[in-house]
């Protein structure tokens, strides 16, 4: 086997890690905004677990965060919860970084 070959497979192996570890983060995010719509929407137990899983499978709409986005955005209009759609995008940022750091300790251990 060539170098080149040895290159490109080692290459391929680590987009394949990285794609998985992304997949990951975006999940652990995702279900963490959930629990955090959960509590601003007074849900709790198996109502914010319920509700946080269906965060996570609102992202497989469509590529990106705009479908998670609509999500929590149209729920919380229909519960009164008033929150602008700067912050839920700021929080969404500060727990993908929770999340990746949650997944990298993960990880490690």
């Amino acid at each position: 086997m060539s170098t080149f070959e040895d290159r490109e497979r080692g290459e391929e192996a680590k987009y394949a890690h990285d794609a998985a570890f992304q997949f990951k983060v975006t999940n652990r995010r995702n279900k963490l905004l959930g629990l955090w719509a959960a509590d601003l929407m007074n849900l709790s137990g198996n109502d914010a677990e319920e509700y946080a899983k269906s965060v996570v499978r609102s992202d497989l709409e469509e590529p990106g965060d705009e479908d998670v986005f609509r999500k929590v955005r149209g729920d919380f209009d229909a519960k009164g919860v008033d929150r602008s759609d700067a912050r839920i995008r700021e929080h969404m940022a500060e727990l993908t970084a929770v999340a990746r750091e949650q997944v990298m300790k993960e990880v490690k251990e």
